[in-house]
């Protein structure tokens, strides 16, 4: 079943936040992930959001997305953001 993370992000520095956004996709390849948004423009249609930066990534499951996030591919890189970005992260089991 698939599965989705779903990343709230604001970003501090930009220049520097750069070469996570740049090395993001090469890991998502290696677990069978993609985009399904990414940073597009946001409209909030109810409640007080105010995301800046918004992403959905699919998964074929959550085990999947799980193996995704704790990769070393994708650990090497997640400093980037750690250090120049505020980010909120969920992996929900769709239907």
């Amino acid at each position: 079943m698939s599965a989705y993370v779903v990343v709230l992000v604001n970003v501090h520095d930009p220049v520097a936040y750069e070469d996570y956004r740049k090395g993001v996709p090469a890991t998502l390849a290696l677990y069978d992930g993609k985009y399904l948004a990414r940073g597009g423009a946001v409209e909030i249609l109810e409640g007080d959001w105010k995301p800046e930066r918004f992403v959905i990534l699919e998964f074929p499951s959550v085990e999947r997305a799980k193996q995704w996030w704790s990769s070393p591919e994708y650990r090497a890189i997640v400093g980037i953001r750690y250090d120049n970005a505020t980010s909120q992260m969920i992996v929900v089991q769709g239907v």
